[in-house]
C-alpha cells in the first residue's frame, strides 16, 4: 500500500502549528510505530528525532506545511532549490512549508529518514491551485469509472486477488489511517478511495506472471491508466492538505 509520511507530516503538523491537536497527538500521528530522523533542519545538529524537529519548525515561524506529490514534467509546488526537485522526485513526495521543505526516504520498516532543504533566500512558490474536495471527488469517480475496461482487460484480479477487495471497499474508509479529529469526513473518504486506488495502479503497473509484454503494450496501459494515475495524485493532494473552515 502507497505511503505517504509527508502527507502525515502535512496534516498533523499544521493541525499542531494551528492549536488543533497536541504535540503529543502530532507525533503519534506522525510516526505512528515508526523512528523518524530530520537532518539540515536551522538551529539543529545532524539527524535529530520528530519532536525536536517539530518544535524547530514552530521556532522558524512555519504556520502551514502542505503536502506536494511531484511527477515526471510536473513539479509545480516545489521550491526553486538545488537539489529538491531530483530528491522529491525519486520518493514522489515532499512537505513544502514556508522556511524549509522536507523530503523523506525509507531506510527500512521502521525508520523514515527527512532531509531538509532551507529556503532562505529563496522565494516559497504560490500555494498550488487546489481544488475542492467535492471536485477531487468527483475527478476520482470519473477516472476510475474511464479506467475500469483497462483494468478488466489487464486481469489483474487472476494474478493478484487483492485487487477485488480493493475495489469492492472504495466507499469505506482506510484502517489505519489516522487524522486529527476535525478533519474533513469527505477528505477522509476521499483519501481512503485513493489510497486503495494508487495499490491498485501498482499492481496493474507490474506484469502478470509469464506474460510476455512488450514495450507497445506497455505503454498503452500506462497510457490508459494515466488519468486514474493523476487523479489519484491530485486527490491524495487535496485530502491531506484540507483545512477545516
Amino acid at each position: 500500500m502507497h505511503d505517504f509520511p509527508a502527507g502525515r507530516l502535512a496534516l498533523w503538523t499544521t493541525a499542531w502549528l494551528t492549536g488543533r491537536v497536541s504535540f503529543d497527538e502530532t507525533l503519534d500521528g506522525v510516526a505512528g510505530d515508526q523512528a523518524h530522523r530530520v537532518s539540515g533542519l536551522p538551529g539543529t545538529e545532524g539527524a535529530v528525532p520528530l519532536g525536536e524537529a517539530l518544535s524547530a519548525l514552530r521556532g522558524l515561524g512555519e504556520r502551514r506545511v502542505r503536502l506536494v506529490l511531484p511527477a515526471p514534467g510536473d513539479v509545480r509546488g516545489l521550491p526553486a532549490v538545488p537539489g529538491l526537485a531530483p530528491a522529491a522526485l525519486e520518493v514522489g513526495q515532499a512537505a513544502v512549508g514556508d522556511r524549509v521543505v522536507l523530503v523523506p526516504a525509507h531506510l527500512g520498516n521502521d525508520v523514515v529518514d527527512w532531509t531538509a532543504y532551507v529556503l532562505d533566500g529563496v522565494a516559497p512558490p504560490p500555494p498550488p491551485v487546489e481544488g475542492t474536495l467535492r471536485a477531487a471527488s468527483g475527478a476520482l469517480d470519473l477516472a476510475v469509472t474511464d479506467s475500469a475496461r483497462t483494468l478488466a482487460e489487464l486481469g489483474l484480479a487472476r494474478w493478484h486477488p487483492e485487487v477485488p477487495t480493493l475495489l469492492a471497499g472504495l466507499a469505506r474508509p482506510l484502517p489505519g489511517t489516522g487524522v486529527p479529529h476535525d478533519h474533513d469526513p469527505l477528505a477522509l473518504s476521499i483519501l481512503g478511495r485513493a489510497l486503495r486506488l494508487a495499490a491498485v495502479l501498482d499492481l496493474a503497473a507490474t506484469d502478470a506472471p509469464g506474460a510476455a509484454v512488450n514495450h507497445a503494450q506497455a505503454a498503452r496501459r500506462d497510457a490508459a491508466l494515466r488519468p486514474l494515475s493523476t487523479a489519484v495524485r491530485e486527490a491524495v493532494t487535496a485530502a491531506y492538505n484540507a483545512v477545516p473552515r
